[in-house]
């Protein structure tokens, strides 16, 4: 846990900055069977204007069960950092030609081929309602041996920041 409070604008601050930093996160949906599917996405946008915004086709799966259950969950890992983020949130499908102008970027050609114009080219949208963040800064190294010194001493590591925001 963190030894300092951190105000709810330096903790939605702090989470900005890791997201960014990560920008590949594992995008969590609850299949029609009601078990949960995982997936690789790369996040577009990480200016929280407090969504998050990824491009995905209408006929995808996630598409189909963001539909049923809107209810999704984010995760983002950087351990080259040693920081990880777990974000809910309400996804819906939310094209919008400009706004997919704004985020497309030349990578997503290797998923849509035919760039904005692609048939069934779609966006969706992530309003967050919380967040927790982990951020161990240091090296690797540094962090083994506090682990090992927490293992022969009986209390616990210093974990680094750990903060739950809500939004």
């Amino acid at each position: 846990m963190s030894q300092q409070p951190t105000s709810t604008a330096d903790a939605r601050r702090r989470v900005t900055e890791l997201i960014r930093e990560a920008r590949i996160c594992m995008l969590t949906t609850t299949g029609v069977d009601g078990h949960l599917v995982s997936r690789p996405m790369g996040l577009q946008e990480a200016e929280f204007d407090g969504n998050l915004w990824f491009f995905a086709a209408t006929d995808s799966a996630k598409i189909r069960q963001l539909r049923v259950n809107p209810e999704v969950n984010v995760a983002f890992s950087d351990p080259r950092n040693h920081c990880w983020v777990s974000l809910s949130g309400t996804a819906t499908e939310a094209y919008d030609r400009q706004r997919a102008e704004q985020l497309w970027n030349p990578m997503l050609k290797a998923w849509f081929p035919d760039g904005l114009d692609t048939p069934g080219l779609t966006l969706i949208k992530v309003h967050p309602s919380s967040a927790e963040y982990w951020d161990a800064p240091g090296s690797t190294m540094v962090n083994l041996f506090d682990i090992a010194r927490a293992a022969v001493t009986g209390r616990g590591p210093k974990a680094g920041e750990h903060e739950s925001v809500s939004y």
